[in-house]
């Protein structure tokens, strides 16, 4: 067996590793906003800070993400919070753990019919928690719900995500990697 293929593997990554430019939080920011799927949907984030974990977006009504009944298309309601979770918990814990997307749902509790807002949180306390319930390299599994208000602060959505968080020594996704890298 050749070791050739393991070893251009381990080479690109350690090129994108150092050639990919580090993304301050303000090209993080740029870069997520002119991600095609948001810019269509009209996702715009307001602030980001992953250190802190917090990621505040907003996306208005426009012809481009009303419904057949004239209000937020649920998808671009989802896809406000669809990767922060879990693109602030692997800013957070790093690289020595895996964290993949398991599950998600949505509650639509009223029509959006204005500018739409949803403020994505992980406490400090929540990244203690999880690396003491991952330390014997046991599968962690943990809930984190939003809720997406309009201009009036009335709840529009309610979406509720579980991620699935391991040590990477222990997963089976040992290669999983960040495409959007950021400044430590």
């Amino acid at each position: 067996m050749s070791l050739l293929p393991k070893k251009l593997e381990i080479l690109k990554r350690n090129t994108k590793k150092n050639i990919m430019p580090l993304l301050t939080p303000h090209l993080l920011k740029l870069r997520i906003n002119t991600y095609a799927p948001y810019v269509g949907a009209g996702i715009k984030i307001e602030h980001i800070n992953l250190d802190q974990g917090l990621c505040v977006v907003s996306m208005g009504l426009s012809p481009l993400n009303k419904n057949i009944v004239g209000t937020q298309f649920g998808g671009s309601l989802y896809s406000m919070v669809d990767p922060f979770y879990m693109l602030m918990l692997m800013h957070q814990l790093g690289s020595d753990y895996v964290v993949w997307d398991k599950s998600s749902h949505i509650d639509f509790v009223a029509p959006g019919k204005s500018k739409v807002t949803t403020r994505i949180k992980i406490p400090s306390s929540e990244i203690l928690t999880i690396q003491e319930l991952a330390r014997e390299g046991e599968a962690v599994f943990r809930e984190y719900r939003t809720d997406i208000v309009d201009s009036q602060q009335k709840v529009v959505a309610t979406v509720t995500k579980t991620l699935y968080i391991r040590l990477r020594k222990y997963s089976k996704s040992k290669d999983q990697s960040i495409r959007i890298d950021t400044v430590d």
